[in-house]
């Protein structure tokens, strides 16, 4: 199944109910505009757009599966349990060896990383860049996720996709910190060695105390559940926030290596 199933549904729903993009807007408390960029497919439609649709025209959680439905279809598969816990997750601890984490990317820095080496289709890279642009969306919840991603000054300095596109990187990652929500901690290369750098890795906490592991490798991004491995990784975490600037110290930092203001 593709969006375009899943548009002609929305819309179906909408005219059998009788209600205007301007009303399913007011319902679900989104702007018309955003209604109509779903609508004519200039905008992907989100979990938490399909939910609360569902519930604005009583289609009893249709829209909601046959989303899950095409996000199966589209875009990685092994990332689709993790997207979900991401998105309900209450706390995001987030860490990153050799470059900026995704959910902090720009879109062009996100193109230069998914694009490089030719192995993605050109199509493939538009899709995969949307998709992480789109998870970003969490940080506009009514109540986004406490977040703290920590880095090495390596990835920091690597020139991903050229110095313009580095160096507005860096800014997001400015603007970003200012977000109430949000700490970004930098781990300086006088460091050395340290427990990070077999691979970047993310623990998320889930609304009823569960939690959840995404561990990177060069092939795929793996989603887990197990204690054993959740204590290592919290034992990782603890390790690596210790050789970590304070978050001041990591802005200043961060101001140094960008080029322009």
């Amino acid at each position: 199944m593709n969006f375009e199933m899943w548009v002609r549904a929305l819309k179906a729903a909408r005219a059998g109910t009788g209600v205007s993009q301007e009303g399913l807007a007011s319902l679900v408390k989104w702007s018309p505009s955003l209604i109509a960029a779903i609508e004519t497919g200039r905008r992907r439609p989100t979990m938490e757009f399909a939910v609360a649709a569902d519930e604005a025209l009583g289609t009893g959680g249709l829209l909601a599966e046959m989303l899950k439905t095409a996000d199966r279809e589209h875009g990685p598969s092994w990332f689709a349990a993790w997207r979900g816990y991401e998105q309900q997750a209450t706390r995001l601890r987030a860490f990153e060896a050799c470059l900026v984490p995704g959910l902090l990317q720009t879109e062009r820095y996100a193109r230069a990383v998914i694009s490089a080496g030719g192995l993605n289709s050109p199509a493939l890279v538009d899709e995969l860049v949307e998709v992480r642009m789109e998870r970003q969306r969490l940080f506009h919840r009514d109540e986004p996720p406490q977040c703290i991603f920590l880095m090495d000054e390596a990835g920091l300095r690597r020139p991903i996709g050229g110095p313009a596109v580095l160096d507005e990187q860096l800014g997001r990652l400015l603007e970003m910190a200012e977000l109430s929500f949000l700490r970004v901690h930098v781990i300086p290369l006088e460091v050395g060695e340290h427990v990070g750098l077999g691979g970047g890795f993310v623990l998320a906490e889930l609304p009823d105390g569960e939690r959840a592991l995404y561990l990177e490798n060069a092939a795929r991004g793996h989603v887990m559940d197990d204690p054993e491995m959740n204590s290592l990784l919290e034992r990782k975490w603890d390790s690596l926030l210790g050789e970590a600037l304070s978050t001041g110290a990591s802005l200043d930092l961060i101001r140094k290596l960008k080029v322009t203001t």
